[in-house]
């Protein structure tokens, strides 16, 4: 069938929307119309890295209607109301375990280009476009395989639900799933954009004690405040490691970097107390850190956090009962304003873009 995607034909490239030919569903996938898709940062690296390879249909927090089920689909229906998100095996040692987000082979089927059978979907004249995240969700539809979809509570408006299956999620799944901080613990959270105050929203729900947010943006920093940080520092006018070590008396428990940025990384290891937990889920170079002073030495914890799917309708329940308005955080756009949205993410004027599709 012919669809309108935005294409992304080379490294650094704006997107063009164009048609291009989308096959039909194969067995144990689903046609999605696509109602919807958040803007990510990890699309942007995809376009100006190429950690995908090109051309390629971005996109990978699609919202949708499945249009159409291919043979072997018993969950779905036509009309279901679904998000998307990564692809996994599901049947590799750590997907049978309940550890899809880390699939032996992850980088495969989100960052390879393909489907999860290693064919395309996605062509345009006859050439191969590659699919990301086993999805390609900035297109007007999109082929995904039954795995990468959850159903979702029909009742709430679609359009907000997209960035549910990555950003979203990551930063209130690594705070309600993988630190679990305790009622009353400290917790700081670097980075306000959507995983950082997805995660304060969470810390709030647990009841922490202290939730300290770091960034470089006042405006975000007070959106933080509203949302239940309950200390904000600005990191290019404060000392963080000094300032919240005077605050907490030790350091904060529990930390989560959603920036990415080395020297960040590094004040979020040095501000935890001992035996303090630092989760990394910003997209991190390769970077240097003191192993004795700022991990070892103080019995520190440095992990990578992924955050899996089921978690999503957890989420919206939160949301419909106001303890997680993550529709603060969102700002829409039509799909042929896909190159502002970006630009708009960039410079910080938008936490969470999304595009409606149609």
């Amino acid at each position: 069938m012919k669809i309108k995607a935005a294409v992304t034909h080379g490294q650094g490239q704006d997107f063009t929307l164009e048609e291009v030919d989308l096959a039909a569903a194969k067995a144990n996938e689903v046609l999605v119309k696509i109602v919807a898709t958040g803007v990510c940062h990890t699309d942007a690296v995809a376009r100006d890295a190429a950690i995908a390879p090109l051309p390629a249909v971005l996109g990978h927090e699609g919202a949708g209607i499945i249009e159409d089920i291919g043979e072997g689909v018993t969950r779905f229906a036509k009309g279901d109301h679904v998000v998307l998100s990564f692809a996994h095996c599901g049947h590799c040692d750590n997907c049978l375990t309940g550890h899809p987000a880390v699939c032996e082979t992850f980088n495969d089927l989100n960052f390879g280009g393909v489907n999860d059978d290693y064919t395309h979907r996605l062509s345009q004249d006859g050439e191969q476009l590659s699919t990301f995240f086993g999805q390609s969700s900035f297109g007007t539809f999109a082929v995904v395989h039954e795995r990468n979809v959850v159903k979702v509570d029909p009742d709430v408006d679609l359009a907000l639900l997209g960035p549910l299956g990555c950003g979203i999620q990551t930063g209130a799944g690594t705070v309600l799933n993988k630190l679990k901080p305790e009622f009353g613990s400290t917790i700081a959270i670097y980075g306000a954009g959507a995983v950082g105050l997805s995660a304060v929203m969470a810390a709030k729900i647990v009841g922490c004690k202290m939730i300290i947010v770091v960034d470089v943006n006042d405006s975000r920093l007070e959106l933080a405040k509203e949302l239940g940080a309950t200390h904000a520092f600005n990191g290019l006018k404060t000392n963080v490691v000094e300032e919240i070590k005077k605050l907490t008396k030790c350091g904060n428990k529990y930390a989560i970097d959603t920036t990415g940025v080395p020297p960040v990384v590094r004040q979020c290891l040095q501000a935890l107390r001992p035996l303090g937990v630092a989760a990394i889920v910003g997209v991190t170079p390769e970077m240097t850190i003191d192993v004795h002073n700022d991990l070892m030495a103080e019995g520190k914890t440095m992990m990578g956090v992924i955050v899996p799917n089921v978690f999503i309708p957890q989420l919206v329940e939160y949301y419909k009962a106001g303890l997680f308005p993550f529709d603060k955080l969102v700002k829409f756009y039509d799909f042929d304003q896909i190159n502002e949205a970006f630009e708009a993410s960039k410079k910080g004027e938008a936490i969470k873009p999304i595009l409606r599709v149609q």
